[in-house]
């Protein structure tokens, strides 16, 4: 028989879902003034700091 799940295992999954929802990739071309071929950046951030991460040069 299968051991249920207890009720606070489930709140804090939750929590963790919800705060992680708050989290982005956010992928940006950037161009080599040498070559000018493409690069991308990556990175994993706060939905709040993206439009500043796209917004850097």
């Amino acid at each position: 028989m299968a051991k249920a799940a207890s009720k606070n295992s489930k709140v804090k999954d939750l929590k963790a879902s919800a705060e992680a929802k708050n989290w982005t990739k956010v992928i940006k071309a950037v161009r080599s003034p040498k070559t000018g071929a493409y690069t991308f950046k990556e990175n994993i951030m706060h939905k709040d700091k993206v439009k500043d991460f796209l917004d850097q040069k």
